[in-house]
């Protein structure tokens, strides 16, 4: 299970990327630029949490 969660870490912050792609240019009328940004950030923070968790169940 070595690795599995930071793989999973990774694809949910390329989830968050293309989420806030979405909603800052698409979303409603012309976009929510702000809520974009925000999704945008979730992206680090997934990657970072994931790996120390995997990290810790070594």
């Amino acid at each position: 299970m070595a690795g599995q969660i930071a793989r999973i870490g990774l694809a949910a912050s390329a989830i968050s990327i293309l989420a806030s792609i979405y909603i800052y240019t698409m979303h409603g009328d012309g976009g929510d630029t702000e809520l974009g940004i925000f999704v945008g950030l979730w992206a680090p923070t997934l990657i970072l949490f994931s790996q120390e968790i995997d990290k810790m169940m070594e």
